[in-house]
């Protein structure tokens, strides 16, 4: 068997397919890969090479990459012709995953524009906000998430055009001209323009992420950084699969569950663009997450990986019906959006018989894509690592001056590549903030030990992670502030087995009053998704701890 090293030296030389190089990102040298395509639209171009496989399964639906790139085709020749949709104009998809989803994603970056990915369970103010701050010319949106911004249009001027999926109904059709059904995009046009010219430092897409002042702030994430991460990861499988040859012992495409929402990095960046462009096939369920639908599907399309957050794997491998299911075709199971368990990997064991491999990796919205990848033997000798940083990833672990420390020694993380997004859509002092010299400080914990081998420990971001969804405490904290009976308020994470982490509210009220946890949750949500409203909430008669500069001292909360 040949080691990382050994891989990662072979894979990487002069001539090979990951040689590297050096190139200039936004004003700094960074490692690049030399033989990377030029754009999405390349990558678009050779979609028709898997034509006779199929691309999508959702519902009663399957759809082949012929069809694919013929949907793709027809969709940005009308967003062409009949918009006059061009080069870094924002198309906003808001959903729920179905083919339109990947269709739509495709057809806007190649035409030029600019994929704008909203979350399919916020609310109405949420989005609405979203939609302003990114100038949205266009919205794609299924009928369960328009209907929260409906009677709300009128807010948004700049918008040109809404285009309705399945679902909606013929009311939410009426009363306003820029409404339309989807079907309106697929009619194929006699005129078809010429492709887009991209450069790969064009804007591809921006995913908004929940902030820790509040707001969500959408991270601006280019061509030329998917694509690198597009490499990056397909330099990982190749390493797994010559360490690990008996991870690849099964024949035909690779055949996906997916339950990661395409709306968040890691479902748009490994399902949306790097499954397709590998030739994979989508299994789509419909509807939220439900472990019965996942074991049905995963038996009836003989799905080999799923990639997933460890709520759900927790929720499918712990369900009563578990045992009635065949999922012994799961070949590799892969963990991402928050840390997980011994116990949850050795449940993954005895759930799946096949599982060849469990895949552990680190990213986040504003790294663009994961930077770390661990799997194999190395995973089971190593179960807390996220494994070696990719070859285009430079990993740096910082005191609170910023010194780099040593192999061994706990900091915060920081992370250079061209993969990393470009900045916070028009927001240059959270951008600065958040990257210094060309590296994103994550805000998260951990070290590198002498191996090279990452390790996460900790979070030094205000931001809880529940069920792989990130919530911004002071989003949540702003919301509850906003209660006239509230003088107080701190929002933290506290352990919870199946979700990772449960959002906590400690409050102070005023004087004289007297309001119950119920009352606070359904303030919280009026305004905001119903995964940011505190499952728990307690109540304090004393002031909330805090420091000599006023800020509260929630690692005293978490701790009483």
């Amino acid at each position: 068997m040949s080691t990382y090293d050994e891989c990662r030296e072979e894979l990487t030389k002069v001539g090979a397919a990951y040689e590297l190089c050096s190139s200039t990102v936004n004003g700094f040298k960074l490692l690049d890969f030399v033989n990377r395509p030029a754009n999405l639209v390349e990558i678009a171009s050779n979609l028709s090479r898997y034509r006779d496989r199929t691309c999508m399964v959702f519902g009663e639906r399957r759809i082949s990459y012929a069809e694919l790139v013929n949907d793709i085709s027809v969709v940005a020749t009308c967003l062409q012709n009949n918009y006059e949709v061009s080069n870094g104009d924002r198309i906003a998809i808001l959903a729920s995953n179905n083919p339109e989803w990947v269709i739509s994603f495709w057809a806007i970056v190649t035409c030029g524009a600019v994929c704008t990915a909203l979350n399919g369970w916020w609310k109405a103010d949420e989005i609405v906000f979203a939609l302003r701050d990114s100038d949205t010319k266009i919205l794609i949106a299924d009928g369960a998430c328009f209907k929260h911004i409906a009677d709300r249009l009128n807010d948004l001027p700049g918008l040109q055009a809404v285009f309705l999926l399945e679902g909606h109904n013929r009311d939410q059709l009426l009363g306003d001209l820029r409404v339309h059904c989807y079907e309106s995009l697929m009619r194929p046009s006699v005129t078809v323009p010429s492709p887009a010219t991209v450069s790969e430092d064009e804007v591809a897409i921006i995913i908004y992420t929940s902030g820790t002042t509040g707001r969500p702030k959408g991270a601006v994430i280019t061509h030329h950084a998917w694509i690198t991460g597009l490499m990056n990861m397909a330099f990982a499988t190749e390493v797994a699969m010559t360490m690990y040859p008996e991870i690849d012992s099964r024949p035909g495409p690779v055949i996906v569950l997916c339950t990661l929402p395409f709306f968040h990095v890691a479902g748009a960046h490994g399902l949306v663009l790097g499954a397709v462009a590998g030739g994979a096939t989508l299994i789509m369920p419909q509807g939220r997450f439900d472990p019965a639908t996942a074991m049905s599907l995963i038996e009836q399309e003989r799905v080999t990986r799923w990639s997933a957050v460890p709520t759900m794997i927790w929720r499918l491998c712990t369900d009563e019906n578990v045992g009635r299911y065949d999922l012994s075709s799961v070949k590799d199971i892969g963990y991402g959006g928050s840390p997980s368990s011994i116990r949850h990997q050795e449940l993954a064991r005895e759930t799946f018989p096949g599982l060849k491999a469990i895949t552990n990796a680190y990213g986040l919205t504003e790294s663009g894509s994961v930077v770390s990848m661990i799997t194999g033997a190395e995973f089971e000798e190593r179960p807390d690592s996220v494994g070696h940083p990719f070859p285009t990833a430079e990993i740096l672990v910082v005191d609170h001056a910023g010194t780099p420390q040593p192999s061994g020694a706990v900091g915060e993380i920081w992370v250079k590549g061209p993969f990393l997004m470009r900045s916070y859509w028009q927001q240059p002092d959270e951008t600065r903030r958040a990257i210094k010299d060309s590296w994103l400080q994550t805000g998260d914990i951990g070290y590198v030990d002498q191996e090279g081998f990452l390790y996460v420990t900790d979070r030094e971001k205000d931001i809880i992670i529940r069920g792989g969804e990130n919530i911004s405490s002071a989003e949540t904290e702003n919301r509850i502030l906003e209660h006239p009976d509230v003088s107080e308020a701190a929002v933290i994470g506290v352990k919870h087995l199946e979700l990772g982490e449960e959002v906590k509210a400690v409050i102070c009220l005023n004087d004289g009053v007297d309001t119950s946890a119920d009352e606070i949750r359904q303030w919280v949500g009026k305004k905001l998704a119903s995964f940011k409203v505190p499952a728990l909430v307690e109540f304090r008669h004393s002031p909330l701890p805090r420091n000599a500069l006023g800020k509260i001292l929630k690692n005293e909360l978490r701790d009483s």
